[in-house]
């Protein structure tokens, strides 16, 4: 199966910590890396995590709060320092292209590489990357500014060839190609041999979807139906319900029942208020409500397998 990985760098909220990092996120698609928000000390846990900077080429930023951005000059600038060559290309509201330029221009205006901005509007679902093999959607969410998720869709694969059967009916290598997108083939005598006697079907193709900061929407649910894993903020306790509501944030629990609603596989929560030393709290809030919950924490790695 080809590689789908999620890569928690950060996942703590705005106030600094010693415990965690400010939020970031690589997924790793067939040894594509996308990273997800940038906060400080992206770079170091990037290193950290022995990926590949060179792999790295599309940043999403899901809104423009420092603990989701303030990485992203430092990240820029190592990479002109290693010589990077490959354009970067950074998704994110009109306003971060705005911001960066003056930055980009007195501190990076010598750099062996292109920064390319793709602006997008946080209030509207749309398909802001595709490819060959993934396709990244914004995710509307609520929160004290515009702000968006994103959904990570990996493409259908081709099907798999039956060689015993491309044997049996003495198949040429020229008509592989066909067969594994779909087509019967046809014996000199004329006999059509179904397409489904030749070949196996791949695996389903899988989906992480990725929702920090905001309110809790119950709505989005039908956007996000029955995803392999979803990362959902939990930035405070069930007892803190009117302080997130406050601050457009969401509880652990709330986490969970977006989770039980939209029928995805799996839930991981993160962003944590920097008022909780132990976590468990809040994972046995959201595990309440759907059992299936991880705990983000940084240097951890989540495989996404289709079942």
């Amino acid at each position: 199966m080809e590689k789908f990985e999620v890569h928690i760098l950060g996942c703590g909220s705005a106030l600094p910590t010693t415990r965690h990092f400010a939020t970031s996120q690589v997924v790793n698609v067939r040894e594509k890396l996308f990273m997800i928000d940038c906060g400080e000390g992206a770079q170091i846990q990037l290193r950290k995590s022995k990926l590949k900077f060179t792999r790295l080429n599309h940043i999403f930023i899901s809104h423009l709060h420092g603990d989701h951005c303030f990485g992203l000059m430092g990240l820029i600038s190592t990479f002109g320092m290693l010589g990077r060559t490959a354009t970067l290309h950074i998704h994110s509201h009109p306003q971060l292209e705005r911001i960066l330029t003056p930055q980009l221009n007195f501190f990076c205006k010598d750099m062996s590489y292109k920064v390319e901005f793709h602006p997008f509007d946080p209030t509207k679902t749309e398909v802001i990357y595709d490819d060959r093999s993934l396709s990244v959607e914004t995710i509307p969410l609520q929160h004290r500014i515009p702000t968006c998720g994103f959904l990570f869709s990996e493409k259908q694969t081709p099907a798999h060839i039956r060689r015993d059967m491309i044997e049996f009916y003495k198949i040429p290598v020229y008509e592989l190609n066909r067969i594994k997108n779909g087509a019967d083939y046809i014996l000199p005598d004329g006999k059509i041999v179904p397409n489904s006697r030749l070949t196996t079907p791949s695996a389903p193709p899988r989906r992480y979807v990725y929702c920090s900061d905001t309110i809790y929407l119950p709505h989005i649910a039908d956007q996000i139906r029955k995803a392999d894993l979803l990362f959902h903020e939990a930035t405070f306790a069930q007892s803190e319900q009117a302080r997130a509501k406050e601050t457009f944030h969401t509880t652990a629990a709330q986490a969970g029942e977006l989770a039980r609603a939209a029928e995805v596989k799996q839930l991981l929560i993160g962003h944590f208020s920097a008022r909780y030393e132990d976590e468990k709290q809040l994972l046995q809030e959201a595990s309440a409500v759907f059992p299936n919950t991880l705990l983000a924490q940084e240097k951890l790695k989540i495989s996404i397998e289709t079942h």
